[in-house]
């Protein structure tokens, strides 16, 4: 449901594009991890995996949303999985995601743990991993798509009156969204190097994807 609805509503507030590497495919099971800038790029994100790939993951998300009416029925429903941040529940997200990926299905999610708290809705590269990825690889043996996005800053970043604005406006303003699928890795069995070999796949991806919407990020990180 949720990425058919992201397929239907995203291409009314913004001009979605999609590119992949050549050798770009999603075995059974794969590990999907994206850059992570807003609360837009999930939908953006959802609708390029159906538009390009035919896919629908399952995506970890934060727990809140949860508890949104409705929403937190729907995520339950269709196997998505909670993230209960900084607890003690924190690592059951890692064991639901195994299972799915056991049986078949692909899970999304985002290395970084968080969105960027900037007021701007300039491009930037990816930040530090953290080791969930890398551990959930190691454990299942599952290989990582990485997955760059660009773009969704343009629809909602900032503050809450900044986002509310950016949502309004966007149908009006119809900003550039770019999404580029990378080619699968599989990752070594130690969890540094894991997690630095995938951050730097995601930031290769986010870069082909910041590029194709001409965003002066990605030619500095090019030259970085």
């Amino acid at each position: 449901m949720l990425s058919r609805l992201a397929a239907h509503v995203v291409p009314f507030f913004g001009r979605l594009t999609v590119t992949a590497d050549p050798g770009a495919r999603l075995e059974p099971g794969s590990i999907l991890v994206v850059n992570h800038t807003s609360t837009a790029d999930p939908a953006l994100v959802l609708a390029a995996l159906r538009k390009r790939l035919a896919v629908e993951p399952v995506l970890l998300a934060t727990a809140g949303l949860w508890r949104i009416p409705l929403l937190g029925r729907a995520l339950t429903r269709e196997g998505h999985v909670p993230v209960h941040r900084n607890s003690a529940r924190a690592s059951a997200a890692l064991d639901r995601a195994a299972v799915a990926l056991a049986s078949g299905r692909h899970v999304m999610l985002y290395a970084e743990g968080r969105i960027p708290p900037r007021p701007d809705s300039a491009e930037n590269p990816p930040e530090a991993f953290r080791t969930g990825l890398a551990r959930l690889a190691r454990v299942t043996g599952a290989p990582v798509v990485p997955i760059g996005q660009a773009g969704a800053r343009r629809i909602t970043s900032g503050g809450r009156v900044k986002q509310i604005a950016g949502v309004l406006t966007a149908p009006v303003r119809r900003p550039g969204l770019h999404v580029h699928i990378g080619a699968p890795l599989r990752l070594p069995a130690d969890v540094a190097a894991a997690t630095e070999l995938a951050h730097g796949a995601v930031t290769e991806a986010w870069r082909t994807a910041a590029g194709a919407l001409g965003e002066p990020a990605a030619a500095a990180a090019r030259r970085d």
